[in-house]
């Protein structure tokens, strides 16, 4: 019998473009290649704005399979490219900022085990069987952000605290985030999302204890020559 494969939606493919991208420069910035670590740097100054404000980071942030058509897909017209290629922008200058100093990849492909979600990565952030208000409260702000603007900043904030705590974040699932939430009513499905991998986070250690944050990651440097910028 013969299995069909349906076509990969927009979505699908922001979130493996933006998994590639990442995936390359996390490896290259790891291994201290330079041209990695100024990418990066670049990246770096675009967190929290709009993709139209620095055009000088459009070489990085390569949109070219974007245009092309995959076996059995149709052409994205200009409605799906522009919310492509900004839900990419905000995707990669926001792991650019997370990286920044750290020794281990700050992007991690969730599992169903181990779900890497915005939500996930924020409970992470508190104490086991306890909701920090003021971290809670960033969720919810990131969640009620009028416009994709807005959301950028916002997550720019997020993104600090975790990048302080060494939690991972799952990027290629954010940029599909980024793209759905673009369109009508893709805010709520997307809040709808944080929410589930929110509340779903649960993470015990052999022992029966839970983890405290980032502890299943490899401890940074507080080296930031490399990444000055």
């Amino acid at each position: 019998m013969t299995t069909v494969t349906a076509p990969a939606t927009p979505r699908e493919r922001v979130a493996r473009l933006a998994a590639g991208h990442i995936a390359a420069l996390q490896r290259g910035y790891l291994d201290d290649q330079p041209h990695a670590i100024a990418a990066l740097a670049r990246l770096r100054r675009g967190a929290g704005r709009e993709a139209g404000q620095l055009p000088d980071l459009w070489a990085l942030i390569d949109t070219g399979p974007l245009h092309k058509t995959p076996d059995g897909a149709r052409p994205l017209n200009e409605s799906e490219l522009t919310r492509a290629e900004d839900a990419l922008h905000v995707a990669l200058t926001l792991y650019a900022l997370h990286q920044q100093s750290r020794r281990a990849g700050m992007y991690q492909a969730g599992r169903p085990d181990r779900p890497r979600g915005l939500g996930a990565a924020v409970r992470r952030m508190m104490k086991p069987g306890e909701i920090d208000g003021p971290v809670h409260k960033r969720l919810v702000r990131a969640g009620t952000a009028p416009d994709l603007a807005v959301l950028a900043q916002r997550l720019r904030d997020i993104v600090v605290l975790l990048r302080r705590e060494d939690i991972e974040l799952d990027y290629a699932q954010l940029a599909g985030q980024l793209y759905t939430w673009q369109w009508p009513g893709g805010a709520d499905t997307v809040r709808r999302e944080w929410g589930r991998s929110f509340h779903a986070w649960h993470d015990k250690r052999a022992d029966g204890g839970f983890p405290s944050a980032g502890s299943d990651t490899t401890s940074s440097t507080e080296n930031e020559d490399k990444d000055a910028s």
